[in-house]
């Protein structure tokens, strides 16, 4: 069975087979944080999965019959069905199988939830735009004073609620949709844009100390070294350290 750090599949390759019953299917890549939020939801219900990752800079032509737009994460059933975008992806999971609900069951706190993500999602282009300004030399102050503000509405929200997560004294879905970009920080230059959020940094913690983030992170230098080649659109990017 495939796993979450075999060989991406690229142009040319064959499809897969069918998936096996019993089984659900997710089509990855080994450093996409879009694709990590589904890996988290997977491991922390512990869901019988396989992972099959694609070169996402030299795509599989069948690929496309998975996921018009080309993207991960995409879960693939034994019946055939597929699902994809990462929120969607992940509520699906939440919803299709047993064990600890990780979405609220109170409608308010699942729409805080959400805006919660609508709120995030202005963040993460921002925090790839940096890190490419670096490295091209430009001038990234103001972007980087834009994501420490942003990073104070998120210290803010943890104040006022109170709580170590997000949703409350444990991990729930929002925490999982958010942690890969703050994994990510060191490689993206941005571990100082936390100085000032005590609250978050405590939340980073906590979060490194559950058994999903455990199994799903990925070493800072091995992401940089996947980084440098990602920028140069080199088609090795996606197998980097492998």
């Amino acid at each position: 069975m495939a796993g979450d750090h075999s060989r991406s599949l690229g142009k040319g390759s064959a499809a897969p087979g069918p998936v096996p019953e019993g089984v659900i299917r997710l089509y990855s890549m080994r450093f996409c944080p879009f694709a990590q939020r589904a890996r988290l939801v997977l491991r922390s219900k512990g869901i019988s999965h396989e992972v099959i990752n694609i070169n996402l800079k030299n795509k599989p032509d069948w690929f496309f019959e998975k996921n018009p737009f080309g993207l991960v994460p995409v879960l693939e059933t034994s019946k055939g069905q597929l699902i994809y975008e990462s929120p969607i992806t992940c509520e699906y999971l939440d919803e299709a199988f047993p064990g600890k609900k990780l979405m609220p069951s109170d409608p308010y706190e699942r729409a805080f939830q959400k805006m919660l993500l609508e709120h995030f999602s202005k963040i993460t282009p921002l925090v790839f735009k940096y890190f490419v300004a670096v490295k091209d030399g430009q001038d990234a102050t103001a972007l980087k004073a834009e994501i420490a503000e942003k990073f104070g509405k998120l210290e803010e929200i943890l104040s006022k609620r109170n709580t170590v997560f997000y949703g409350g004294d444990s991990v729930s879905m929002i925490d999982y949709m958010i942690w890969p970009w703050f994994e990510r920080l060191e490689p993206f230059q941005l571990k100082d844009s936390l100085s000032h959020t005590p609250k978050l940094q405590r939340w980073m913690e906590a979060m490194k100390e559950d058994p999903a983030v455990k199994a799903t992170m990925t070493d800072p230098q091995t992401f940089k070294g996947y980084l440098q080649l990602y920028v140069k659109n080199s088609p090795e990017a996606c197998d980097y350290g492998l």
